[in-house]
């Protein structure tokens, strides 16, 4: 393990020169009566143990690897700021700490943040003084907390089914950036690709209102539009031209470099660096559209878990792997399944052109009451305005398998406020079941073993009839928006097991050769049919006693990628 885990920058859509990484060796301590502050930690001259960040506690990679419920938890480590800093203020950033997060420098508080899965950060200039600063921060987790989203971890001691170990405190880099007082906050890129326009909104906190905004866009080192405006407010909202559109597609995922340069009204600048994809995405009727043509979406399902560190990748290059190994097998993308998978994933699948959906851990909230709304709604916005700019990104699904017993004004609600921020993305109201009227794209979930019954759950629709419904009772009625099944599959095979501890879904084939047949059988159905507009596979590798991956929990293939790839290629009927 190097001196600095993880260490490259966390946020490459928007970057700049002045940051500093604070991965590492960290003093940690338990607090299973969450009675820290009353103990006075957060001016604590130490801790009792340590922890290597940014792996959870409950991992291999931490040094801690503590599976049992944590509470609470508590971490400290010492920095020291540059002296070329002092004339700007400091943030102190943290890309995901799971679940209720606080912090203090030099016994200063300087910020609370609620949710697991998305960034957050602090501005600690006040609370600086030269030379040694200590920063302390406090984590609360609860995953059986009915207002709490968990995804996938484990509401048991154990592992269980579809549950995995759980993920407590810092998961992911925690750094440092210098920014001036009229700064860049976020920027949002809008492709127009059949126009020839890109659209760039630049957000500034600071003093920025009245100041100079210059917006400069490369092709492979040539420039293709350079512009200028004023900031009106908090923002600026600019627009070039972009001559010769070369298109982002998963065959060619060409990216612009973006350059943005704010210059603030008392002269100082602040440049960010970021990139775009110019894309469109599109319905017509039953189809699925990317740059105006239909587009079978040919999935899997990725649930982003890693033997030594649970939630965190143990390296980028981990992250890279994810992606070629899914496109090695044939598939154009992926369900980026009931987590917020780090923006580095999406780094990746911009660059090698893969197609995904972003999804929510609304997992472990009880969505029959009303207060659940605020808890998805204040972490949802998040992720969409994280994640905005990703020409990867192809749809959002704020919630996976809801219950009959729902409050569907819910889903109606986040489907709303979903539209409301990116209008030109669709959006699964809630995957697989219990849908409300309020859906682009209507979806299934389907773990039908026997190749011909599962062909013929969806024969109706072939002819104008209806669909096939998870929940035909409690199910809003299909009006002929995309359709597709977006789990099938998760064929149970692992060879040699001992014990029954393992599982995966319907009964094991008995060869390789079987296994083949039947993933060719249940695939082709869908490729093969004129009213599906894509599927997604359960699932790319195993998870801990989960083993119906294509590949293992370490990331070996259980069959040759080809074969897999010469299902998954062959043409759809949509796409006819």
């Amino acid at each position: 393990m190097p001196d600095t885990p993880r260490p490259e920058h966390p946020r490459p859509d928007l970057t700049r020169d002045r940051w500093i990484n604070l991965n590492g060796r960290w003093e940690f301590e338990l607090d299973p009566g969450l009675s820290g502050v009353a103990r006075g930690l957060p001016d604590a001259a130490r801790l009792v143990s340590e922890i290597i960040v940014p792996f959870c506690p409950e991992s291999r990679l931490s040094g801690v690897e503590n599976t049992d419920f944590m509470p609470g938890v508590w971490y400290r480590r010492t920095f020291t700021v540059p002296e070329e800093w002092s004339e700007m203020r400091v943030m102190l950033r943290f890309e995901a700490v799971d679940y209720l997060t606080q912090a203090w420098v030099n016994g200063q508080h300087v910020g609370t943040h609620r949710g697991g899965y998305t960034p957050f950060g602090f501005d600690i200039t006040s609370a600086l003084k030269r030379g040694e600063n200590v920063l302390m921060v406090f984590a609360q987790d609860d995953t059986r907390s009915p207002l709490q989203p968990s995804g996938k971890q484990s509401e048991r001691y154990e592992s269980h089914g579809c549950h995995y170990t759980r993920t407590t405190g810092i998961w992911q880099t925690v750094w440092l950036e210098a920014v001036p007082a009229a700064h860049v906050e976020r920027l949002r890129i809008v492709p127009v690709p059949e126009a020839g326009v890109m659209r760039v909104d630049v957000h500034a906190a600071g003093a920025a209102s009245g100041g100079e905004v210059r917006l400069h866009v490369q092709a492979e080192g040539e420039t293709v539009a350079d512009v200028t405006g004023r900031m009106q407010g908090g923002v600026a909202l600019m627009g070039c031209h972009v001559p010769d559109v070369h298109l982002w597609t998963p065959e060619d995922p060409f990216l612009y470099d973006v350059a943005v340069t704010l210059t603030g009204r008392d002269g100082t600048r602040d440049e960010v660096r970021s990139y775009a994809g110019m894309r469109d995405l599109g319905i017509d009727g039953p189809a699925l559209l990317l740059n105006g043509k239909p587009k079978f979406q040919r999935l899997v399902l990725d649930q982003g878990f890693y033997p030594e560190g649970i939630y965190t990748a143990p390296t980028d290059d981990d992250l890279r792997n994810d992606i070629e190994i899914s496109k090695g097998l044939g598939f154009d993308g992926a369900r980026l399944h009931m987590r917020v998978f780090e923006r580095r994933t999406l780094y990746w699948a911009d660059k090698l052109g893969y197609l995904v959906w972003d999804e929510f851990p609304n997992w472990g909230l009880d969505l029959r009451d009303p207060a659940a709304l605020a808890r998805v709604h204040e972490e949802w916005s998040e992720v969409l305005e994280r994640d905005m700019n990703h020409p990867s990104i192809v749809g959002w699904c704020p919630f996976n398998e809801t219950a009959t017993s729902q409050d569907p004004d819910t889903l109606r609600a986040i489907y709303r406020a979903t539209k409301l921020a990116d209008p030109t993305r669709p959006c699964i109201d809630t995957s697989g079941y219990v849908h409300t009227e309020s859906t682009d794209v209507y979806d299934c979930h389907c773990y039908e073993q026997d190749v011909q019954k599962f062909a013929e759950r969806f024969e109706a629709m072939s002819d104008g009839g209806d669909a096939w419904y998870n929940f035909p009772e409690n199910d809003v009625p299909w009006q002929g928006q995309p359709y597709f099944v977006s789990e099938y599959g998760g064929i149970w095979w692992n060879p040699g097991q001992a014990g029954d501890a393992d599982w995966g879904y319907g009964e094991r084939p008995r060869s390789a050769q079987e296994f083949i047949e039947r993933y060719r059988g249940l695939s082709e159905a869908l490729l093969r049919h004129p009213k599906m507009c894509g599927f997604c596979y359960t699932q790319l590798t195993d998870v801990e006693q989960e083993v119906n991956g294509l590949y293992t929990y370490d990331r070996k293939p259980k069959f040759d990628p080809a074969i897999i790839r010469e299902i998954n290629q062959q043409p759809a009927a949509i796409e006819a």
